[in-house]
């Protein structure tokens, strides 16, 4: 990973370094910024795997 890795930034939709808007703008860090820029996606992802993994739970599985 890069020195402090890669960000997107929420308020400006872009991949930027460590040294961007403050973290409460933006997510991450990522590995690189390919990566980072797919920050959307993989968030989208995480949150349907934590959603379903909720409703196994909240069904007794």
């Amino acid at each position: 990973m890069a020195r402090g890795g890669w960000y997107f930034c929420l308020k400006h939709q872009q991949v930027e370094p460590a040294a961007g808007c403050r973290a409460a703008d933006r997510l991450g860090p990522y590995p690189d910024r390919e990566t980072a820029s797919r920050a959307l996606e993989i968030a989208q992802e995480r949150t349907k795997a934590a959603d379903e993994a909720d409703q196994r739970w909240n069904e007794g599985d």
